[in-house]
Parts: structure tokens; C-alpha cells; sequence
């Protein structure tokens, strides 16, 4: 697997005009040598593969990529990549204008001045769009490990509990399950503050008659899962009803687009006509979805501007959402993985609106 990401970095570089890249971001340089520490630079030129990194991590790298020539550097840095690039065939390179600070910047410029340094943005992350098998067990893997986390926590949850003591048993349970740790800060919105989209838990207690949303993922061997469900604590009353059944039926309907070749804004349109329709379009203000892998938010962003075509063995969610002020709201999210003619639904807890 990593010998192809090279090749395919490589194939890219020759189409620019890049006779070396750096790649210092620290989940790029994970996709493309297997490095998962904390501390290196990596340089792909046409024919070398080089990681460099400090006396901490020779062992590591040597293990971990040993497609790599492993270059002990020694502070200031990138003194060494500069010595080992003046004995290199290579004028032009590219670095992640994404990631790279300016004062980086100005220190590649001062100390790499023999060479010419060309912003790159994107490069490594549109490679990173589409998923190898590989990927795809661990994202799988994460998936499941999240989906037995909200069973879990359906038993935990109830009124007068805390979103943080939600949030906190959710957590601690998925670890128990092999995950490394959340995917992001776990969100639990209850009552009106469930019309925030990114409402993590707070202290709020959690009474009857709330609508409760848990936004929620693990890692698992360095790769994301994400997932969202609405449930409400004691009876619905019949507006919590029909906003939820909105959006269950407006993320079918989202879900049923998904095939490869089809446009990333095209899936989003499909969802979002269908929540204008029932007068709620002002309520949802979000994109439909987002890549996911490594990070748990990549590309594509399924959103009324992106022009991306979605490819076979792409991973994205499908989150639409109702949010209203001072009332409260529902997201209900699945994770799959995009095939020739339709979708991988990774994500298999139950969608009727469960009540507690």
C-alpha cells in the first residue's frame, strides 16, 4: 500500500514539475511512509525516499517505514535536509502551503536558498480522498466499536444526568472497545441546546421531554469514525415528531443518491430540496456531509459548492440537520463507504426515533 501512495505522490510531482516534495503534516506523512511519531520531515524525490527525524525515533522509523532511508537530523532541522538536498538532483520542491506557517516559511526560504520552493496545496489529500482496503477495515473497525458505544450509552442515559457524564461514559466505553480515543470533542446537546450543531457536552442535566444529540466517533489504528443520532428522554410531543421524521426522511433520500461518478453538490441538493420543501430550509445551514479518514473531517465536503465527483471507495457521512433557536434540533448521521453503483452504510444503529 505505501509503495502505491509513493508512486502515486511521484506521478503527481512529475505532472507539476516537482523534482522533490517535503511533507512535514503529521497525518500526510503518516499516508505516505507509515510514520506515526511525532517528531520528522519527510522528502520524496524521483528516486529517494528519505524520513528524517531525531535520535528518538530511528528505531521507530526503521520499523514503521522501512521503504525510507532513516536520516538522523539535529536541531536546527532542517540544517540537515538542506546538507542531504545539495547532494540531490533536485531544484524545485514542493511543501504544503496548508500546513506550513509563515515563519516556516520564511525559515525554508532562508536556509533552503539554493532552491526553488513551490506552494502545493492539496496534493497529498486528494490522494488521501479515496481509501485502500486497508483504510477502509480500520474506518469499519472504528464504525462499529462507535455503533456499540451509543447501545452502550442508551442504558446510561437518563434524566437528571449530566451531557458531560454522558459524554465522559461514551468516551471511556469505546476505549474499553480498542479505539485510541475520540474522533473529536464528543457532542451531546440536550433540550434547546440541541439546535447547536457542534454543541459539545456541557453541565446541563438532561430532563424529560428532551430531544438529545449525540454527535460522536473513535480512532482505530490512526483512522476516524462519526456518527450522529437524535433520541428523545420521555414523550415526543408532535412537533419533536415531525422535525425529526424531516430529517430521517430527508437523510434516506440523501443516502439513495450516493453512488460514484455522481457530484458531491448534487448529493447535498437531494437532502436540502427536501428539507425547503417542508419550510425548513433556513434550518439548516450546514453542508450534508464530509470525507473522512486519517482526520476526521477531509475531502470532499458534500456542500452546495463543491464540484467534486465522488469516486469508488470514497468514505463520507450523510448528516442533514434541523436546527431551530430557543427550541432545539436533529441530526441523524451515517458513515459509508461509496461504491460503483450505490454505498457501504458503515453505520447500522437503528434510525426510528428511539425514546427513553
Amino acid at each position: 500500500m505505501i509503495e502505491k501512495r509513493v508512486e502515486d505522490l511521484r506521478m503527481r510531482m512529475e505532472k507539476i514539475g516537482l523534482d522533490g516534495f517535503l511533507i512535514m503534516e503529521p497525518n500526510n506523512r503518516r499516508y505516505i511512509s507509515g510514520f506515526t511519531g511525532t517528531a520528522g520531515v519527510l522528502l520524496i524525490t524521483k528516486k529517494q525516499n528519505i524520513l528524517f527525524t531525531d535520535f528518538r525515533y530511528i528505531d521507530q522509523g526503521a520499523k514503521e517505514a522501512p521503504n525510507f532511508e532513516i536520516i538522523k537530523y539535529e536541531y536546527p532541522y532542517l540544517t540537515t535536509i538542506n546538507e542531504v538536498l545539495k547532494r540531490l538532483p533536485v531544484k524545485q520542491i514542493g511543501f504544503e502551503s496548508e500546513f506550513v506557517t509563515y515563519n516556516q516559511f520564511l525559515e525554508l526560504s532562508k536556509v533552503l536558498d539554493g532552491f526553488r520552493l513551490l506552494p502545493q496545496k492539496g496534493v497529498i489529500e486528494e490522494l488521501r480522498m479515496v481509501k485502500d482496503p486497508e483504510e477502509i477495515n480500520h474506518i469499519k473497525e472504528a464504525a462499529r466499536i462507535a455503533d456499540n458505544g451509543f447501545k452502550y450509552i442508551l442504558n446510561i442515559i437518563k434524566p437528571g444526568i449530566t451531557e458531560r457524564e454522558v459524554a465522559r461514559d461514551l468516551e471511556y466505553y469505546m476505549a474499553s472497545q480498542g479505539a485510541t480515543g475520540p474522533s473529536f470533542a464528543t457532542i451531546v446537546a440536550s433540550g434547546k441546546r440541541s439546535s447547536l450543531p457542534h454543541g459539545v457536552a456541557s453541565d446541563k442535566i438532561i430532563e424529560k421531554g428532551d430531544f438529545v444529540t449525540l454527535d460522536f466517533g473513535c480512532v482505530y489504528k490512526g483512522y476516524c469514525s462519526d456518527m450522529t443520532r437524535t433520541i428523545v428522554v420521555g414523550n415526543p410531543t408532535e412537533k419533536q415528531k415531525e422535525i425529526y421524521n424531516i430529517v430521517l426522511q430527508a437523510q434516506t433520500l440523501g443516502l439513495a443518491s450516493v453512488k460514484a461518478g455522481l457530484g458531491a453538490k448534487e448529493i447535498d441538493k437531494v437532502s436540502r430540496d427536501y428539507i425547503e420543501s417542508k419550510g425548513y430550509g433556513n434550518y439548516f445551514g450546514h453542508g450534508l456531509g464530509h470525507g473522512l479518514g486519517l482526520n476526521v473531517h477531509e475531502n470532499p465536503s458534500l456542500s452546495p459548492k463543491d464540484k467534486t465527483k465522488l469516486l469508488k471507495n470514497m468514505v463520507v457521512t450523510i448528516e442533514p440537520g434541523i436546527y431551530i433557536p430557543d427550541w432545539g434540533g436533529v441530526r441523524i448521521e451515517d458513515l459509508v463507504v461509496v461504491l460503483e453503483d450505490g454505498y457501504d452504510n458503515l453505520t447500522n444503529s437503528a434510525k426510528e426515533l428511539i425514546i427513553l
